[in-house]
């Protein structure tokens, strides 16, 4: 199914504006909705992530203006950009505003902590969301190499530009693999389709 813009723009503005502790915990948000829908699966979630990830600058910016143009073109992109952008700058405005009279009170820190938590349990959530796939399809021993890998790369303080770079060259030295067609085996005899 694909939303209208004035849909998308709302979703969007509904989900964005509504969470606490920065982009993965929106695009959480964004993708219960999206998926509840049925506008993407999680297959184009997780590429909407990716896509987010490479990019410079803010994530969930990043993410809408995927989400938007995969959905509605360039129209969906410049209204799911509004709609996570204007609200959420307005709200900053005023709580900053707000915060610099209010940090005093012990109530104020409570719920500034609050907030943090559920924050965090969304990002959690969000990324067991984009592990189960894997561990679902019995591919554990890969998902335990990707995790050590990760885990690796951090404590050695490697940049995701680094490793973007650094999987650029890899790729490069790589030498090319020629596809078989799809039926035929060595000498030419047709032998049995694979899938």
């Amino acid at each position: 199914m694909t939303p209208s813009v004035r849909q998308l723009a709302w979703v969007v503005a509904r989900d964005v504006n509504r969470t606490v502790g920065g982009g993965m915990a929106s695009m959480e948000l964004l993708r219960r909705s999206f998926e509840s829908r049925r506008w993407v699966d999680e297959t184009t979630h997780g590429l909407f992530v990716a896509v987010s990830r490479l990019t410079p600058g803010t994530n969930i910016l990043a993410y809408c203006a995927a989400a938007g143009w995969r959905l509605r073109g360039w129209r969906g992109t410049l209204a799911a950009l509004a709609a996570a952008s204007v609200p959420a700058s307005l709200v900053i405005f005023g709580l900053a505003a707000t915060l610099v009279r209010l940090d005093r009170y012990a109530v104020v820190r409570v719920a500034l902590s609050a907030g943090m938590f559920l924050a965090a349990a969304l990002v959690l959530s969000s990324a067991w969301n984009l592990l189960k796939p894997y561990l679902r399809a019995n591919r554990w021993r890969f998902t335990l190499v990707v995790s050590v890998a990760a885990g690796a790369l951090y404590a050695l303080d490697l940049t995701p530009v680094r490793i973007l770079l650094i999987c650029a060259i890899l790729g490069a030295l790589m030498p090319a693999r020629r596809a078989e067609p799809a039926g035929e085996r060595a000498g030419g005899a047709p032998g049995p389709a694979r899938i």
